[in-house]
């Protein structure tokens, strides 16, 4: 059921990467990871993926600007944005892109798998 689903950890910090690419990996998921946006979208050229988890603050392109251009891209495909340094424009500017959650750092990780998992059955349906 959900663990055929993929998806794309992006994120500038490799300790975060490794962090979700190991939890998601340990359940049985198929994990890619990518430190900015830049190279989420080589990524996502090469790969299918199902569902994009995003850093907001990130050298090269930034997460809410990842988000436009998937939107853009692939409208239907859920992002969760994640973000140490949460603002009301931030999340703001997240629900105009449609983001399927706003997740902020330091993050408890059941609850962000719940999220993930949650979005990919919606997406299922």
């Amino acid at each position: 059921m959900i663990p055929d689903k993929s998806i794309l950890v992006v994120d500038d910090e490799l300790l975060i990467r490794d962090l979700l690419y190991d939890f998601f990996n340990s359940q049985g998921w198929k994990i890619s990871v990518a430190e900015n946006g830049q190279k989420a979208l080589e990524v996502l050229e090469e790969q299918k993926i199902d569902l994009v988890l995003t850093d907001l603050k990130m050298p090269t392109m930034d997460g809410m600007t990842l988000t436009k251009r998937l939107k853009e891209i692939y409208p239907d495909m859920p992002v969760v944005v994640m973000t140490g340094y949460p603002s009301v424009d931030s999340a703001i500017e997240a629900i105009h892109q449609k983001v399927s959650d706003y997740i902020v750092k330091p993050f408890n990780i059941n609850k962000l798998f719940k999220s993930v998992q949650a979005q990919l059955t919606v997406k299922e349906d």
